[in-house]
Formats: structure tokens, C-alpha cells, sequence
């Protein structure tokens, strides 16, 4: 039996100090939200799960009003947490640390977590999800590096380098059978997507 995770990454988000669960969406994350609903809102989802981070909830947050669904919300499926929670790390800093982690899964600065530590949380969570809406459509709210180690888990080809090819925001559909992938397909084409977005026929 078919099931199908929409991976939706989410859209541009402030570069400023401050809680990473509350970052909310830049101008073009907001508007991105709106392609993404028109992406997404033929395809028939089922389940609406996403991160706890404000971001991932607020990307996927008109689809799921469109689909007359809720958003149910999963501790595990937050972003890996780099070095303190609270804070983010500056780009600067987070490339060399994202070298270091994908070239050693246990590597982890004090107060963070490792590759590994994260994706086993994540894929606990994901593998649950594949269990109970076995059959269904689910869209998942989440975030680059955690996504790309969800991937990973089943596929080795999602490494470093196509995390650092990944967009924000970013969709990519997962075809399981079972517990197994059968398939991989990026949905998220901005060259094929309109430049318009219309908040006012999000549904329609």
C-alpha cells in the first residue's frame, strides 16, 4: 500500500537573534506560502504534522486550513538543535559545524546534539507516522538539516551536498511502500512556479 510524506521545507525566515521556535516567515516566506498551497492543495492530503518551530508551522499552515485539516504538532520533528536551542548560529559558523557533523554523525558541541541523535529521533517519529496513516497523504513541516537526515536515513544520496542545494522553501515527495521508499520526487520548481501570489483564492 502506497503512502506518501510530502516534505515541505520551510520558507525564508528572519536572520536575526533570538528563540529558534518562534522565527516566523520573511515577506517572500509569507508569499512563498501561498505558492506552496497552490502546489500542494490538488494533490489531496490526508495528515498535517510539522515541527514545533513557528517557521514550519506557518508554511504549511494555508494549506492545511484549505484542506479543512489541523496541524498536529511533533516535538522530535524539530529542527536539529546545533548548540543551544535558544539561539541561532550565525552562517558563518554553521557551515564548518555542518562539514564536521556529516562527516562524523556523533560529532555534537556541548549543549547540541549529533547527526545521529537527531536523525533517530526524527525517524522514530517519521516511521510512526508511516504506520498509523498507512495508505494516506501526509504533509510534514520541517526544516533542512533534520529533513535531509530523514532522507538520508533511507537513502544515502541525501548528504551534505544536497542539503546545501536545498531551497527555502522546498518540497520533496517521498513514496513509501510499507516502511520501505520506493521513490523520490522535488516538486518545488520556482521556475515553474507563478511570481503572483493570491492570498484571496488560496483556496479555490
Amino acid at each position: 500500500m502506497k503512502t506518501f510524506i510530502y516534505m515541505v521545507r520551510h520558507g525564508e525566515s528572519p536572520k536575526t537573534e533570538g528563540n529558534e521556535r518562534k522565527r516566523g516567515l520573511t515577506d517572500k516566506g509569507k508569499s512563498d506560502v501561498y505558492r506552496i498551497t497552490e502546489l500542494l492543495k490538488g494533490e489531496g492530503i490526508d495528515v498535517f504534522v510539522s515541527s514545533p518551530y513557528q517557521r514550519a508551522i506557518l508554511t504549511i499552515k494555508e494549506l492545511a486550513r484549505c484542506s479543512g485539516q489541523e496541524i498536529l504538532i511533533f516535538e522530535d520533528l524539530k529542527e536539529r538543535i546545533f548548540s543551544n536551542e535558544d539561539n541561532r548560529i550565525c552562517d558563518k559558523e554553521l557551515l564548518p559545524l555542518l562539514k564536521k557533523s556529516f562527516s562524523d554523525p556523533n560529532f555534537a558541541l556541548t549543549g547540541g546534539e549529533s547527526n545521529t541523535v537527531c536523525q533517530n529521533r526524527a525517524v522514530t517519529v517519521l516511521k510512526e507516522l508511516l504506520k498509523n496513516y498507512q495508505g494516506r497523504k501526509v504533509v510534514l513541516g520541517t526544516h533542512g538539516a533534520v529533513m535531509t537526515l530523514m532522507m538520508g536515513y533511507y537513502d544515502n544520496q541525501y548528504d551534505l551536498n544536497f542539503l546545501l542545494h536545498t531551497t527555502k522553501p522546498d518540497v520533496y515527495r517521498m513514496e513509501f511502500n510499507g516502511q520501505v521508499l520506493v521513490e523520490v520526487k522535488r516538486m518545488w520548481n520556482t521556475l515553474l512556479l507563478s511570481s503572483s501570489a493570491k492570498p484571496a483564492n488560496s483556496c479555490q
